[in-house]
């Protein structure tokens, strides 16, 4: 049997399609060649940015010693762990318990019936061959053992992701929750815990919400110090923008080089809410290069957004992005060279490896002039290197992050380009993943794959498009997030109130996955609580509100124990505490000093915006909204509680950030 995933839709397996290695991909034709040819399965799970996937590859599986290993005695499958996140967490979840760490590339041994008897994750090629040859002697010898470990790795597994306790979102768990982090807090590096340091995006929205609620100077420092830390730091590219996948290191210098488009989405809209709040130049700058970062080279000719560049480039990690002072001197001159080093930390011994270093601007150079200039002769420079491969493949659910994050940050600083590219990816989407009312999980090239979405995927695309609602006033959105929803909560609603990751319809694992909490991107729980809540509040649907409520109380383990893996559970849980509270603003004009700008632009947590004539159609929240002596007026409930309306901007604002808020 050959290779065939020479026409697969995922970048990252048809990485894989020269290999002498015989793959398949996960689906029902391979797992029946393993049951009709009594074979174990080889799983072998990875992506397409990831560096030691990489190296496994060129180490093992481009071998043709290990090929014929693996084709002699199994049937290989290849997943791409973005395109079956239901599959790789499944998978994750026995490597886990059964060695203590996950991580990528994860290398399985399965029965036929799909269930793990070796789990592990990168295996030099020494190492993988001897595992190889112990497979294949246990199976053919050790049968009925292998079999009953199988079954009994899977009994447990399944009696042990059992949800936890449940607990209400109240303020006494929130306050919690900021001294559980604040305990965890790097106060000399900003951050929490040592290394590595990944970027806490949903627990810094979670920060800034409970800040704007309670006034807590504590959170709002740790908010300030860590975004800053993360700007300034290596893990930012400086000339470029956006963000690496995280610092290997708890100084923030070294970033692990890949770039995700699911961190850049939800740090643009953390850095457009944080200037939102402090009117920090710094966060105004990041979330203006983080967005052209994302226009500019996440951005595919259908107006959708690409998965990730890659960690490396010509097999090497970082060679893009690390300079030596040798480099520096070749692209600048002297004194030009020295000054850049001494700005940007390039040292003769470098900060990374080989002597180069990556780049951090640990303050602002006072010529800005200067800067500018410099910078842009060093990007012209690096554009001459190896330039990182890019994962084209387009994710539902991290499009809808990035929907989320360009109308809202589009919206607070007035950048209509942004809520444009927003309104032509959610179209896209719309068009294309949706097929027979139900989601798909990727496309490329303008083709949909067959995958199903996973429950992240209904939620963070709801959330998307219910941003992109109160951007545009565009009530289709609206509604394609309700019907999204309504679809979520009959497929994926489980009996405590939470969301399965695979729809009840869907295939069928040997363990059914559930994420327990906030990770790199928002659970599918937390993501289709904050969609619902959003939906509740621009709908005054009560039911919604009520299982988003029950959703993040179903986190209650996580959220109590490990804040850090809650974030977005508790920034839901903070909009819940907070409201809902709706902004109406009817007849008004867009401009500089308008309501619906000024509605924007005041910081509020958990707050919806809605703009539109009196009685727009499909709008709830303008239903019988009249305008005030024939002027626009703003209306805002609080808590199913209306103000009365108000006309100036300077009302507008005193109203949604009143003390008694």
């Amino acid at each position: 049997m050959a290779n065939r995933l020479a026409d697969a839709l995922s970048p990252y397996l048809r990485q894989h399609a020269d290999n002498p290695v015989d793959w398949q991909e996960w689906g029902p034709e391979a797992l029946a060649t393993a049951r009709e040819e009594d074979r174990p399965i080889l799983l072998s799970v990875g992506y397409a940015a990831c560096h030691w996937c990489h190296v496994m590859a060129h180490e093992s599986f481009e071998d043709p010693e290990v090929a014929a290993a693996i084709n002699a005695a199994y049937v290989p499958i290849k997943v791409d762990r973005e395109e079956r996140p239901d599959v790789d967490a499944a998978y994750m979840t026995a490597t886990t318990a059964m060695t203590g760490n996950g991580g990528w590339p994860m290398t399985c041994l399965l029965t036929p019936d799909g269930k793990p008897f070796f789990a592990g994750t990168y295996l030099p090629k020494a190492q993988f061959l001897q595992l190889l040859s112990a497979g294949r002697h246990a199976w053919e010898t050790q049968r009925e053992q292998v079999l009953a470990s199988g079954a009994h790795i899977a009994q447990q597994l399944s009696a042990a992701t059992g949800r936890g306790r449940e607990e209400a979102a109240t303020a006494e768990l929130a306050d919690r929750a900021v001294r559980t982090l604040s305990g965890e807090y790097d106060e000399t590096n900003a951050g929490f815990g040592t290394a590595p340091k990944f970027p806490p995006s949903m627990v810094l929205e979670f920060l800034l919400r409970h800040h704007l609620r309670t006034g807590d100077a504590t959170s709002l420092r740790m908010a300030e110090q860590i975004c800053e830390a993360m700007a300034r730091g290596g893990m930012y590219d400086q000339l470029a923008g956006g963000f690496a996948r995280y610092s290997v290191d708890a100084t923030w210098t070294v970033p692990h080089f890949e770039k995700m488009l699911y961190d850049n989405a939800q740090l643009l809209r953390v850095y457009a809410h944080l200037w939102r709040v402090t009117k920090s130049e710094l966060a105004e700058r990041i979330a203006q290069e983080t967005a052209d970062f994302m226009l500019r080279d996440l951005r595919t000719p259908q107006g959708a957004f690409a998965s990730a560049l890659d960690a490396d480039a010509d097999g090497v990690e970082g060679l893009t992005y690390a300079w030596t002072p040798d480099q520096l001197r070749e692209a600048l001159g002297e004194p030009d060279a020295g000054r850049t080093a001494r700005l940007l930390d390039v040292t003769p011994t470098g900060t990374f490896e080989a002597g180069a270093s990556t780049l951090q601007l640990r303050h602002d150079p006072e010529d800005a002039r200067w800067w500018q200039d410099t910078r842009a002769k060093l990007l012209a420079r690096r554009r001459t290197r190896p330039q990182p491969a890019r994962d084209d493949k387009v994710v539902t659910s991290w499009n809808g992050l990035a929907i989320a994050a360009l109308a809202e940050a589009g919206m607070i600083p007035g950048v209509p380009e942004w809520v444009d590219a927003a309104q032509q990816c959610a179209d896209h989407v719309l068009a294309l993943h949706l097929v027979d009312g139900r989601l798909r999980r990727t496309s490329r090239d303008g083709q949909v794959g067959a995958a199903a979405g996973v429950a992240d995927d209904y939620g963070n695309l709801a959330e998307g498009l219910l941003a992109l609602h109160q951007a545009t006033g565009d009530v289709r959105y609206l509604r394609a997030a309700g019907e999204l929803l309504q679809t979520a909560e009959a497929q994926f609603a489980s009996p405590d109130g939470g969301f399965r990751d695979t729809a009840a319809d869907g295939e069928q694992l040997f363990l059914t996955p559930r994420g327990a909490g906030d990770n790199a991107e928002p659970s599918g729980t937390s993501s289709l609580a904050g969609a619902l809540l959003t939906y509740s509040a621009l709908t005054g649907d009560t039911s919604a509100r009520e299982h988003a409520e029950r959703a993040v109380a179903s986190m209650g383990e996580v959220t109590t124990a490990a804040p850090r893996f809650a974030g977005w559970a508790l920034a839901v849980a903070e909009a819940a505490l907070s409201g809902p509270l709706q902004v109406a603003v009817v007849g008004d004009t867009p401009g500089p000093r308008g309501l619906r700008r000024t509605a924007w632009r005041t910081p509020a947590s958990g707050a919806v915006v809605v703009a539109g004539p009196p009685d727009a159609p499909g709008q709830p929240l303008l239903a019988e909204r009249p305008l005030v002596d024939g002027d626009p007026a703003a209306y805002v409930c609080r808590g199913f509680v209306c103000d009365r309306p108000v006309t100036s901007s300077e009302e507008l604002a005193a109203a949604l950030t009143r003390s008694d808020a």
